[in-house]
């Protein structure tokens, strides 16, 4: 049964979401689904994913970060501390509406996020990332000139090329960036963690991924030969879901 949830973050601006609880059982586990970049709850690369979890009764609780698809905000001004706040919120929800078991997973930007936000918490069972992003400043910095980045600082704003879109950034998003090393919080992490990444993804360095798994003390990395950012091979895509299905399964 899925419920349609507004929440707030800790402004009080609204955050969306979406509680599929296919048994009706607050005691069973729930796992909250974060999203990337300019994405949303609805995104197409939890769709196989969650099919998979409500055949076995466990629950899912996909939100839209500030900023994107139904919460409050303007994308423009997205910070990673912002979807971090977004996401202790959603947990601290979650209990208060009685849930007891928790996972958390967070893919591409909701990656970097979810690494922050279970080294603050410890309300979480286990912690499962999709291609994370753990350093933007790396990321930023092979995407950017040293002349763009300075010329970011000084009109306060970019344009940010994500498809067909110029997405507007404001520099808050790069001057935030140092505070949310996943590198720097990774050994902080003690519960179960599952990353997924494909060796070929051209948009998050697999490496990134590699170097974490390595940090975080009970962590196992698989990578996936040949799979892209999003996964676009079906065969990929079905490899990546069943592979995070298995995991989150064992913790029911």
């Amino acid at each position: 049964m899925e419920s349609a949830i507004l929440f707030n973050d800790s402004n009080g601006d609204k955050l969306s979401g979406i509680i599929n609880n296919p048994s009706g059982d607050k005691n069973k586990l729930i796992v909250i689904l974060v999203h990337g970049f300019h994405s949303s709850k609805n995104t197409k690369s939890f769709g196989l994913l969650r099919e998979l979890l409500e055949k076995k009764n466990i629950s899912t609780f996909r939100i839209d970060i500030w900023g994107h698809g139904e919460s409050e905000g303007l994308f423009e001004n997205i910070t990673i501390s912002e979807a971090v706040d977004d996401i202790l919120q959603a947990i601290k929800f979650l209990k208060e509406q009685g849930y007891k078991k928790i996972g958390l997973l967070g893919s591409s930007f909701g990656g970097n996020a979810s690494i922050m936000a279970a080294s603050k918490t410890n309300d979480l069972v286990f912690l499962t990332l999709k291609s994370p992003v753990s350093d933007y400043g790396g990321y930023y910095e092979k995407e950017f000139t040293p002349d763009q980045i300075k010329d970011w600082k000084v009109k306060g704003y970019t344009y940010r090329a994500d498809g067909e879109d110029n997405l507007k950034l404001n520099y808050s998003f790069y001057d935030d960036i140092k505070n949310n090393l996943g590198y720097d919080v990774a050994s902080q992490i003690k519960i179960p963690t599952l990353i997924v990444h494909g060796d070929a993804d051209p948009v998050v360095p697999v490496e990134q991924s590699v170097k974490t798994s390595k940090l975080i003390p009970n962590c196992k990395l698989v990578l996936i030969k040949g799979a892209d950012h999003t996964y676009t091979n079906p065969d990929h895509f079905k490899v990546m879901s069943n592979t995070f299905a298995e995991f989150i399964s064992s913790y029911i």
